[in-house]
């Protein structure tokens, strides 16, 4: 399945949108595609919606996104990540200067996942669509998150 995917992905010169949301690829697709950004050049646009990657799977998102220079949107909407998930990929949108859509919805992130996200818009410039609606923040993430856009000004 997802393999497959991810080996053309490595290959690939010519796709710049994929989606694959609500496919089940789970935690190994997630691994598979996740190597396959991390030398594909031209994919822009990455829907993995509802695939049950949890926090491993957005992992393996997180460890791609820190390498990739090229994926600009990137929708991981329902896929239980969790705190866990959002940190990775928090470190991960640090320093990525290309990701300017990330959609969180869904993930059961609670406040200190936020508190990740929270540092890493501190510093990112380049993410400017967010999509925290439907988790689990409560008041003290969302302290994170407004603490954050006191300082980024990318953010919209």
């Amino acid at each position: 399945g997802a393999q497959h995917i991810g080996e053309a992905l490595k290959i690939n010169t010519v796709l710049t949108i994929l989606d694959l949301g609500r496919n089940d690829i789970g935690v190994t697709g997630a691994q598979h595609i996740g190597e396959a950004l991390k030398s594909n050049t031209v994919l822009t646009d990455l829907n993995l919606q509802g695939n049950k990657i949890g926090p491993e799977g957005a992992q393996h998102m997180g460890e791609a996104l820190k390498i990739n220079t090229v994926l600009t949107t990137l929708n991981l909407e329902r896929n239980r990540a969790g705190d866990i998930g959002a940190r990775s990929l928090a470190r991960a949108f640090k320093d990525n200067k290309a990701l300017t859509s990330l959609n969180l919805r869904g993930n059961e992130i609670g406040a200190e996942g936020s508190q990740h996200i929270g540092e890493a818009l501190k510093i990112n410039k380049a993410l400017a669509t967010l999509n925290l609606w439907h988790n689990t923040i409560g008041d003290k993430g969302a302290q994170h998150i407004g603490e954050a856009l006191k300082i980024n000004t990318v953010l919209t």
